[in-house]
């Protein structure tokens, strides 16, 4: 995942802000308390609302309480009260994503950017051999989707579908293994899907939002292949791709959504329903619109 999962937090109520507020400082304490202090670099978005989500869907966190900050003691931040097991996982997903993503950045043809990578990797490494040592399950799973969506990436003049499948499939698994419902249950089949076309819409919306950066390196973009775009492609031509990736990605946020609105998440429910209804829709427009505005003042 990559940093748009995130609530539309001008939405959000009082409680419900400080609810998110310590969920995501929590998963920062557990981060430091599993995998070091280094680890709390990895904390994202992303992986907050996996936690909580999972809260929501177990009805595990009990409520909140008043701490400080591990980093600035000076600064109050509240704390769950319950779901170790969720914030647990989700750190570990944290680490062996971010291995991951330092991992395909070796393989960057920029030098500066596998330079930074290599220095980093060491510590990385540590993490993720840690997180895949208390879930071997999750590390294979996005060990195996990683290698798919690099191979995927290696065959030219395929579908969009076709690139974000790998994403797409992983974060199925991940929320599978994570919801761990009886499989084929109602519950199992409505986590898939969520899980399936959320990894869908990131995997498109950050290729629609590296779009001019990728054509201007000539870097791999799915939209690039599709639309046999040239770096000196004029201004309404990326606005036509941009439309149609807005089409894609409506499409796929109303199959996340019709998956979320049928499960029962009265615990947090209203957090992970403005992430969906608002804060993803919210970043897509602002990353597909926004964007060329700001070019242009």
């Amino acid at each position: 995942m990559f940093g748009y999962v995130r609530p539309q937090k001008s939405e959000l109520r009082v409680r419900e802000y400080e609810a998110y507020r310590a969920v995501y400082c929590s998963l920062c304490r557990q981060l430091g308390k599993s995998y070091g202090m280094f680890a709390r670099m990895t904390l994202s978005y992303d992986c907050t609302f996996f936690a909580l989500w999972l809260m929501a869907l177990h009805k595990k966190c009990l409520g909140f309480r008043e701490g400080r900050c591990v980093v600035n003691p000076l600064k109050k931040c509240g704390a769950c009260i319950g779901g170790e097991d969720e914030l647990r996982l989700a750190s570990a997903l944290s680490v062996i994503m971010v291995y991951q993503k330092v991992r395909d950045n070796i393989a960057d043809d920029r030098f500066l950017k596998r330079m930074k990578s290599y220095m980093v990797l060491p510590f990385v490494s540590q993490m993720r051999r840690k997180a895949a040592k208390d879930y071997p399950e999750l590390d294979k799973i996005v060990a195996l989707a990683m290698m798919e969506q690099a191979a995927a990436e290696q065959n030219p003049g395929q579908s969009i579908d076709f690139y974000a499948e790998p994403t797409a499939k992983m974060m199925e698994q991940v929320f599978a293994f994570g919801a761990a419902a009886p499989e084929l249950s109602p519950e199992d089949r409505l986590v898939r899907q969520a899980g399936y076309f959320l990894g869908r819409w990131v995997y498109i919306i950050d290729a629609a939002d590296d779009l001019e950066k990728d054509l201007y390196e000539g870097a791999f973009n799915p939209f690039i292949i599709k639309e046999q775009l040239q770096p000196n492609c004029p201004t309404e031509r990326l606005k036509e791709v941009k439309e149609e990736a807005n089409r894609i990605l409506n499409a796929t946020l109303s199959q996340l959504i019709a998956a979320v609105n049928l499960m029962d998440l009265e615990q947090l429910g209203a957090i992970v329903s403005n992430v969906m209804f608002l804060g993803l829709p919210e970043m897509q427009r602002a990353i597909l619109f926004e964007k060329e505005k700001e070019k242009h003042v």
